[in-house]
This record gives structure tokens, C-alpha cells and sequence, in this order.
């Protein structure tokens, strides 16, 4: 597999993700490539359904039945994760690779206390603790403390012995990414994480993994809904569409001057201020149904700019080092 830049931990090529149901083929994610550089924030962006989480969750290898990978290629540091045994995999997942699931809630173990769940992460990841129980405990509490100082929870010795329930819905997504935190993993990934969060509480949760990434040098990648969000957070985005990317690129230049009629629609559908008194603009239509997705460009039935040029498979177009997009109309910009 080829490696398209010096600077990239994780690096997807033609990744196709599918579950097989009783209606028949779901194709959750269609020959994706993603490019994760050391350092960075990615955010990837769309509608739910669109393949954002099955993405990453197959990076992450915790597809199961009746989903299975069906292609592609998954390099992390240079390493073929789809190459790997079970128990390889394992290895990484936590320690190099960490994940950040959307209902901390219910991603969270009711039955064992956060330090339970923090030391639990350590123990299986930090091959550098002590054999000895009384030094090892000693030295998992001092280290879950510092963890959740990091990230900002106050009394943090006194709450290592309360459990999930225990904690505010802002609480309770710090803790989430403390643990994922607790082995020093070099990618985050941040599924929705301030999913029923309110605003106050969204800003300091996304605010801390800024701060986090940068005291770490840890790259993230954020899963989200919000153009708003990615705006304010992350060096380059990629949008996704029925299992699709759709466009990528620097944030500034996406945003500023976005290449694909999705992408566009996604900004105009954003409350503005200026707009006061303006009503939202939303995307008319449907996602295509995913076991039986059209020949054409999938954003066909609900584009604005539609044309018969749009009735055949799009490819991605590249329009500079950084920017490319699916698009019949960036193609013509391309070839002019």
C-alpha cells in the first residue's frame, strides 16, 4: 500500500465495510480512504448514516457480525492492522489507538467504579508497572488521579470510588476520555463526544481535547454533525455522504470555499446569527438506501445542481495537493 504522506500515523485505503441482513447487503462504507498526520486534528462530518462511525470503528477492528470488512487496507505507523491476529490487535487497541464512544453513559460499566475502569485500562496496556500488588496498585491510583486532574475533575482521589451514575453527563464524558487517555495512545478518536451535552458543557469537552492534543502530541480524529464544531477545532476535515467521501481538505479552504453541493448544504443549514430572522435552509430528500445504492452519484436526488452528467459512478477529483472532492462539476473545474 502506498503511503501518500512522510507525516501519516493512520493512512485507509479503499476500506468497504458491510453487514449482511435479512433485506440483504448493507454497504455502511464504500472504498474510503483516510489520511491521519502526526499531530493533526481530522474532522469528519455528515449526516447520520453516512458512514462516519463504522469508519473508524473498523480501524479500530470492532466490527462484528453480521458486518465484516469486505476490502481495503488499514496502516497504522506503517503497520497493516488487517494483518493482524486477534490478540495483536488487542494490544493496540487502547494503548496506540484510542476510542471515545458517544453515550458515555452506556459506554461506561455501571457495575465497577472509574477507578476500577481506569486501572483496568493500565493494567492491560502499561507493560512498565510494577509486578509487585501493593506497588502496582499504589502507583495505578497515583497515575488515575493525575489522569483525572488532566482532564479537569476536581477531588479527583475521592472519586475514583463513585460509579458512572454518580457524575454529571459532562463528568461522565471526561471520565470516558480519561480512560482513554490512561495508556498514552498517539490517535484519539472522538465519536460525537459531546453527544446530549449541553452548549456550555459541548465547549469545555471539546476545549479539553484541543488543550489535550496539544500537551500530548497526540493526533485526533473528531466524528461529528457540525460544520460549526469542525470549524473551530480541527486543521483539516473530510465530509462523508451514504458511505462516501464526498470532499476533503483544509478547513479554512472547505469551509470558505466548499467544492461539492453537499458540502454547501451542510453550511447552509447552520443557524447564524447574521441570518437572524432568516429561515434554515435544509437539504430536501433522503439518504439513498444503502442495500441498494444508484449507479449514479449518490447525492443525485437531492442536489440543486443536478444534470445528466451526474447519471454515472463519480470518482474523487483532485483539484490541488490538499482539496478533492466527488464531483461532476469539480472534474469540469479540473479539466479546464
Amino acid at each position: 500500500m502506498s503511503v501518500i504522506d512522510s507525516d501519516g500515523l493512520l493512512e485507509v485505503r479503499g476500506l468497504r465495510t458491510v453487514f449482511d441482513t435479512r433485506a440483504g447487503r448493507v454497504c455502511a462504507v464504500d472504498g474510503v480512504d483516510v489520511s491521519v498526520r502526526r499531530g493533526e486534528c481530522l474532522g469528519v462530518v455528515g449526516e447520520s448514516g453516512s458512514g462516519k462511525s463504522v469508519t473508524f470503528a473498523s480501524v479500530m477492528g470492532l466490527i462484528k457480525a453480521p458486518g465484516h470488512i469486505d476490502a481495503g487496507d488499514i496502516c497504522f505507523d506503517g503497520q497493516n492492522l488487517r494483518q493482524l491476529s486477534v490478540k495483536q490487535m488487542r494490544a493496540i487497541r487502547g494503548r496506540d489507538i484510542a476510542m471515545t464512544m458517544q453515550d458515555a453513559l452506556t459506554a461506561l460499566n455501571p457495575a465497577l467504579t472509574v477507578g476500577e475502569q481506569l486501572a483496568e485500562m493500565m493494567i492491560a496496556h502499561d507493560q512498565s508497572l510494577p509486578r509487585n500488588k501493593r506497588e502496582r496498585r499504589r502507583l495505578v491510583e497515583q497515575k488515575s488521579v493525575d489522569i483525572l486532574q488532566l482532564v479537569g475533575i476536581p477531588s479527583a482521589k475521592s472519586r475514583l470510588q463513585q460509579y458512572p451514575h454518580e457524575f454529571s453527563g459532562g463528568m461522565r464524558q471526561r471520565i470516558m476520555i480519561a480512560i482513554s487517555l490512561a495508556s498514552h495512545p498517539r490517535l484519539l478518536i472522538a465519536d460525537e463526544p459531546t453527544t446530549a451535552l449541553d452548549v456550555t458543557i459541548q465547549a469545555q469537552v471539546l476545549e479539553l481535547i484541543s488543550d489535550l492534543r496539544a500537551k500530548l502530541g497526540m493526533s485526533v480524529v473528531l466524528i461529528t454533525h457540525d460544520l460549526g464544531v469542525v470549524s473551530e477545532h480541527c486543521d483539516r476535515v473530510m465530509v462523508m455522504y451514504a458511505g462516501q467521501v464526498v470532499e476533503e481538505g483544509p478547513t479554512e479552504s472547505v469551509i470558505r470555499n466548499p467544492q461539492h453541493p453537499y458540502t454547501r448544504g451542510l453550511l447552509g443549514s447552520i443557524p447564524r446569527i447574521s441570518k437572524r430572522g432568516e429561515p434554515i435552509q435544509p437539504i430536501d430528500g433522503q439518504v439513498p438506501d444503502l442495500i441498494d445504492l444508484p449507479a449514479q452519484c449518490r447525492f443525485y436526488s437531492r442536489c440543486q445542481q443536478r444534470s445528466d452528467a451526474c447519471l454515472k459512478y463519480i470518482q474523487m477529483t483532485t483539484l490541488s495537493q490538499d482539496r478533492k472532492v466527488r464531483c461532476v462539476l469539480a472534474e469540469e473545474t479540473a479539466h479546464d
